[in-house]
């Protein structure tokens, strides 16, 4: 791999360490540390994602003009600003006020990122794209450890060392990204198209995809907002609550091999890849949902690992086979926004229930959802794609 990959990976581990250190714990530190209601701090992460969604259209925007570069700059400063703010203010209503821009600057990072990480390789194809991922989830790991370790001594070093982090993620981007020369890809225009998307068949199996994918993201975001809040009320550590995003980042970085050889000698087609996923998550939820030790939590969050690997590479894979040619982006463009959705309407959707009712409704409609979401991923290309493709899908 070429050097500016390197310091890109490097840099995306210790920015995602960085954010490993504060959202495994929102939910809990609202809830528990300000006294707001489940809802409440549904509607905090919702505008947390919301500002995400935001960002990332920006930063895409940035990077198509100026370069990735200054893209980078921007985000990580925006994000550095909330940080250091929260550091000092994290009361209520600042709380709600920085991690908002924090989401906001962290979503004007990832589309740059990922461009860079493309340009700089472009032989590499999907190698690049995997390497980041794979340093995404590396940090992820490390800061779900380190993060539980420093909350069982004080909430406020926790802000601290997710300031430390961003402002060591600036100085590799300062000096490390400078001489990364990346041309900023610019569309060029197609008049002569119609705006009106050309194949209607794909796209409609596509977005009946994407419901079910939606449904299996709001049931997967109540593991950082619902269910880290019930881990405290059956006494389970915040550094035992950590250890398990630590083992489900290990765990996506050392069994992708695994996963290949199963997947290539077991799973004959993608629409089979995803179905066992949702019956993995399903089985993950029926787990924890007759547990009260860690251990029982332990054993859902390696399911639930297994079941997220499944999954969530395999919708991309469908959208990009269900494209029309140059049409590849704005795909792709579906899934993202449908996972952020759920990103959104989890955490509020899973509040609410516990407010009103208890944890084991919420379980009951979660495993509902995943029902619906098999539903879904089985007809998704009945009647809309020609059976030579729905046999490859």
């Amino acid at each position: 791999m070429p050097r500016a990959l390197w310091l890109l990976i490097i840099g995306m581990a210790v920015n995602s360490t960085g954010s490993s250190f504060l959202w495994p714990l929102n939910t809990i530190y609202i809830h528990d540390h300000l006294g707001k209601s489940l809802s409440m701090a549904g509607v905090v992460l919702m505008l947390n994602s919301g500002a995400s969604v935001i960002g990332n259209l920006i930063g895409g925007s940035f990077f198509d003009k100026y370069g990735g570069y200054k893209s980078i700059l921007v985000g990580i400063g925006i994000s550095l600003f909330a940080i250091i703010g929260l550091s000092i203010w994290h009361g209520w209503p600042e709380y709600v006020i920085f991690l908002t821009i924090i989401g906001l600057g962290t979503g004007v990072i990832f589309p740059s990122m990922y461009a860079m990480a493309g340009s700089v390789w472009v032989e590499g194809g999907r190698k690049a794209f995997n390497a980041v991922y794979v340093a995404q989830n590396l940090g992820v790991a490390v800061g779900a450890a380190l993060c539980g370790i420093v909350a069982d001594y004080s909430m406020q070093l926790i802000f601290l060392a997710n300031a430390v982090m961003y402002i060591i993620f600036f100085f590799i981007a300062v000096f490390g990204y400078r001489n990364i020369t990346v041309s900023p890809v610019k569309q060029k225009k197609k008049s002569e198209e119609p705006l009106h998307v050309k194949n209607k068949r794909n796209l409609r199996a596509l977005l009946i995809l994407c419901s079910g994918y939606l449904l299996c993201w709001v049931a997967y975001v109540q593991w950082t907002t619902t269910i880290a809040s019930y881990t405290q009320e059956i006494h389970i550590s915040l550094s035992q609550y950590s250890l398990l995003w630590t083992i489900n980042g290990a765990l996506i970085v050392l069994g992708q091999p695994l996963l290949n050889s199963v997947l290539k000698r077991w799973v004959t087609s993608l629409k089979i890849q995803m179905v066992t996923g949702i019956i993995i998550f399903i089985i993950s939820f029926v787990v924890v949902g007759n547990s009260s030790t860690f251990l029982g939590f332990l054993l859902g969050m390696i399911i639930l690992t297994i079941g997220e690997m499944f999954i969530w590479p395999a919708v991309p894979t469908v959208a990009f086979s269900l494209s029309p040619k140059g049409r590849e982006g704005f795909y792709q463009g579906i899934v993202n926004s449908t996972a952020t959705g759920g990103r959104m309407l989890g955490p509020l959707l899973g509040g609410i229930i516990v407010d009103l009712y208890s944890m084991s409704t919420l379980f009951t409609i979660l495993i509902a959802l995943f029902l619906v979401a098999i539903i879904t991923t089985l007809i998704y290309d009945r009647a809309t794609v020609p059976r030579t493709v729905r046999g490859q899908i």
